[in-house]
């Protein structure tokens, strides 16, 4: 168990981190205007079940050596970055579904694949695999026990806060979409601008900063 002092220590770290708004902030919103309010907190869910799996990495001593090869850590980001756009091309393309009558509406994809999705997205984010092994180990304690299961912890800790602040994110942006579905063109473009966001974001993530 990590120790309550260190915990309360990253808590802090974490929230300040996460509060600040960024590019899974940007995901969460593009998602929830192009698949409403479901599809936004069902893709959150996705990115921060991603964590657990990362945080497994960075516990084995896998992710440092991700974060600390140029191919890898490139190829990982190029990956993450064309899912972004490919998903925001598939919104754009199917934006008149969005805007179709709710009994004649088909969804853009089922909820198993909406948070599969979002899990695509989170995992193949290298940026949180480099912060995750340059940030979990300065919280851990050699003497309160096994290393890897206090880093489990911490991502454990981290994931439950980002998933409950981009939430805050989703129902915000799906206030805001609920106004434009009293109109089918208006839904239509806001889907359409959701599908934009990703592919910008896409596009951000992978010109934007070093290679590594």
């Amino acid at each position: 168990m990590v120790p309550l002092d260190n915990l309360i220590a990253f808590t802090l770290a974490a929230l300040v981190l996460i509060l600040i708004p960024g590019p899974a902030v940007l995901f969460s919103v593009g998602r929830t205007l192009a698949l409403g309010r479901r599809g936004g907190i069902l893709s959150v869910l996705g990115v921060s079940l991603a964590l657990i799996p990362i945080t497994a990495l960075v516990a084995l001593g896998v992710g440092s050596v991700i974060a600390r090869s140029v191919p890898l850590f490139t190829a990982l980001k190029v990956a993450g970055a064309l899912y972004l756009v490919f998903l925001g091309i598939q919104t754009i393309r199917h934006r008149k579904d969005a805007a179709a009558p709710v009994d004649l509406q088909r969804l853009p994809a089922s909820p198993w694949r909406q948070l599969g999705q979002g899990f695509v997205v989170g995992v193949t984010n290298p940026k949180t695999i480099a912060f995750f092994v340059a940030v979990l180990p300065q919280f851990v304690s050699l003497p309160a026990g096994s290393v890897p299961l206090q880093m489990l912890e911490l991502g454990l800790v981290f994931a439950v806060i980002a998933f409950v602040s981009d939430s805050v994110w989703v129902l915000i942006a799906a206030a805001a979409r609920a106004w434009f579905a009293r109109s089918p063109k208006r839904i239509e473009r806001l889907t359409a601008t959701g599908g934009g966001m990703m592919i910008g974001l896409g596009g951000v993530l992978l010109i934007a900063g070093p290679q590594h």
